[in-house]
C-alpha cells in the first residue's frame, strides 16, 4: 500500500487499514491527537460563546450603534466556514444579509457602510490579507479574528480595524468551534443575530456533547459511524440537503477532501431537483444508470420546507443507488442542527481516513502549493 503524503507510515504488515480495528488505526496514524481535537468540539464553541462579549470588548457596542447594510466575510477554507454558518443563520433570524467571499478581492459593489470580519486561523492567508487591506485602504471598518500572525497586527496600523483573538495550536479545519462561535458571539453582541433566551446555549451544549460522545469511533469501532464509513471506502459519494444545510454540507465535503483525501460531491434541493435529478435517474435501464453505486446521503432538520422533505423522500425511492440515507441534524432550531451535523460529519471523516490508512491530519498537497507560491513571489 502506497503512504499517503504526510501520514505517518503503516507498521510493515501485509494487513490492510480495513482489517485493523478503528482503535488500532487511530494508534498508528493520529499524528496530531485529530480524535482529541473533535473530542473537543463543544468545549471550543462553549468557550469562544463566553469570550466574545463587550465584557472583554467593548469596542463591540460602537458597532452596535452603526447602522451597517450588511456584513462581508472574508475567508478561505476552514476560516470561511463560520461565514457560512452565520450567513445561514442570518437568512432565516438575521437583520442584515451576510456574504462570503472567499478570494484576493471584495466585491465591486461593496462600501464602507459594509461591516469586514476577516478570518484567518493563522493570520497569514494570502488571500484575506490582501482583501483585508484593501478594504481598509477604502475605509472599511473591520473586525479580524485569527490567533495571530499578519492579520492579528492590522489593528495597530488601521484605527477601524478590531481584533476578536481566536485559539491556536491546531489546524484550522479543527478550529470551527473557536472560530464560529466567536463570530457568533460578536453577530449577537451587535445585534446582527438574537441572543437566546437564558440557559438555551448551555442546554444545546449538553446535547451536543452527548453526541460528540455517541459518536466518537473509538468509544463504539464498530458503530453506526463507523459502519457508514465502511460503506463509503470505496464508492463515490454525494451529499444532498436543503438551501438552509448548505453550510453544512460544504463543510462535510471539506471535512472528506482535508481529512480523509476523498472527493465528495454536493447538491442543494430544491435546485437540484430542477437538473441533477435526471443524472441521478439513469439513463434507460437500471443496468444503465450512471449512479448505481454512489453513496448518497441526504442531510435534513425539523425546520425543513414540507415541499423539500417530499422532495427528499423522493429522491431516497427512486434514486439508482442501494445506498441512500437520510441523516437529521437533531435540534430545534438550525443553529444546534448545523452542529449536531458537524459533530457526526467530523467523525465520519475521520474514521474514513483511518479506513484508507491516513493521518487525518496530513495536508501535504496543500502545504506543497503553499511553498510553490512562496518561491514564486
Amino acid at each position: 500500500m502506497n503512504d499517503t503524503a504526510g501520514s505517518k507510515p503503516m507498521a510493515e504488515q501485509s494487513t490492510t487499514p480495513q482489517e485493523l480495528s478503528l482503535v488500532d488505526l487511530a494508534q498508528a496514524l493520529d499524528n496530531e491527537g485529530m480524535v482529541s481535537l473533535t473530542r473537543s468540539f463543544v468545549e471550543d464553541l462553549r468557550g469562544g460563546i463566553k469570550h466574545a462579549t463587550t465584557e472583554f470588548f467593548p469596542w463591540m457596542d460602537s458597532l452596535k450603534q452603526s447602522k451597517w447594510s450588511g456584513i462581508l466575510c472574508l475567508g478561505m477554507g476552514g476560516s470561511a466556514a463560520g461565514g457560512d454558518f452565520i450567513s445561514a443563520l442570518a437568512q432565516l433570524y438575521g437583520t442584515i444579509p451576510i456574504i462570503v467571499q472567499r478570494d484576493y478581492v471584495v466585491p465591486s459593489w461593496w462600501s464602507s457602510d459594509w461591516l469586514v470580519l476577516a478570518t484567518s486561523h493563522s493570520g497569514n492567508t494570502e488571500e484575506v490579507l490582501e482583501a483585508t487591506e484593501n478594504a481598509l485602504k477604502a475605509g472599511a471598518t473591520t473586525v479580524v479574528l485569527s490567533c495571530g500572525g499578519i492579520l492579528s497586527g492590522l489593528p495597530e496600523i488601521y484605527p477601524k480595524c478590531f481584533l476578536l483573538p481566536s485559539v491556536g495550536g491546531q489546524p484550522p479545519r479543527t478550529a470551527f468551534g473557536h472560530i464560529f462561535s466567536r463570530q457568533l458571539g460578536l453577530l449577537r453582541n451587535i445585534g446582527v443575530l438574537p441572543q437566546p433566551r437564558e440557559g438555551a446555549d448551555e442546554a444545546m451544549f449538553e446535547r451536543l456533547q452527548l453526541a460528540v460522545e455517541g459518536f466518537d469511533i473509538l468509544n463504539d469501532p464498530e458503530g453506526d459511524v463507523a459502519q457508514l464509513a465502511l460503506c463509503m471506502l470505496e464508492r463515490p459519494i454525494a451529499l444532498l440537503g436543503p438551501t438552509e444545510l448548505q453550510p453544512a454540507l460544504n463543510r462535510f465535503k471539506n471535512q472528506l477532501n482535508e481529512n480523509a483525501a476523498r472527493f465528495a460531491r454536493i447538491g442543494v434541493i430544491p435546485e437540484m431537483n430542477h437538473n441533477e435529478s435526471v443524472a441521478w435517474g439513469g439513463v434507460g435501464s437500471d443496468q444503465d444508470a450512471t449512479a448505481p453505486d454512489h453513496v448518497l446521503m441526504l442531510l435534513t432538520w425539523e425546520g425543513m420546507h414540507r415541499q423539500v422533505s417530499k422532495r427528499m423522500d423522493w429522491m431516497v425511492a427512486h434514486a439508482t443507488t442501494d445506498f441512500a440515507w437520510k441523516i437529521a441534524g437533531e435540534g430545534g432550531t438550525l443553529l444546534e442542527s448545523m452542529l449536531h451535523l458537524c459533530i457526526l460529519m467530523d467523525w465520519i471523516s475521520i474514521a474514513l481516513a483511518f479506513l484508507h490508512g491516513k493521518d487525518p491530519a496530513a495536508i501535504g498537497p496543500i502545504m506543497a502549493l503553499k511553498a510553490h507560491l512562496e518561491s514564486v513571489q
